[in-house]
Formats: structure tokens, C-alpha cells, sequence
């Protein structure tokens, strides 16, 4: 799977690694609806760290279609908000 952090770029990612991913994002989406701004921030970076870590990073000048969208590093709350679907930011 292709993921784009936005203002990054894009990491190859296995499929396997979508249940840590799943866990974090409904993390988030908890602290969103919550108001909780300090843990928004740190999960949306552990999100983030996570997809780093695991991903294999994709050249600069390659442009495959991502599956997966997800915000940069500085989003704000409500920016993240404005990208979430009913699954939040990763579907499943």
C-alpha cells in the first residue's frame, strides 16, 4: 500500500502493519472528539512515526496513487478533522 504524508511524501507500506496503524487512528479520533489537543498531538505523531518506521520511503520523483492520505506533522485539529470519513483517517 501507498501512503502520503502530506508535505512528505510517500512510503510503501505492508498491509500487515494497518492494525498498529487502526489502533493509533482510533486513538486519535477519540482525542478529536474530545477537544484534547495534547493528545492529538502526540498521537498524530506516534500515527506518523509509525508509518515512517515501518514504510519504505518512495523517491522523490515517483508519483503512484496513495490509498492512504494522511496529514502533516503540524495539522491542526480541525484540518485533521476536515479529512476524517466515518473510519477516521484509515478505513477498517
Amino acid at each position: 500500500m501507498i501512503v502520503r504524508i502530506m508535505g512528505e511524501g510517500q512510503v510503501r507500506l505492508d498491509d500487515g502493519r494497518l492494525t498498529t496503524l487502526n489502533k493509533l487512528d482510533n486513538e486519535l479520533l477519540t482525542e478529536m472528539e474530545r477537544g484534547d489537543e495534547s493528545g492529538f498531538r502526540r498521537t498524530l505523531a506516534a500515527l506518523l512515526d509509525a508509518v515512517r518506521a515501518s514504510g519504505t520511503p518512495l523517491p522523490d520523483d515517483s508519483l503512484e496513487p496513495s490509498e492512504l492520505i494522511l496529514p502533516s506533522p503540524d495539522a491542526t485539529l480541525e484540518e485533521v478533522r476536515e479529512m476524517l470519513s466515518d473510519d477516521g483517517l484509515i478505513p477498517g
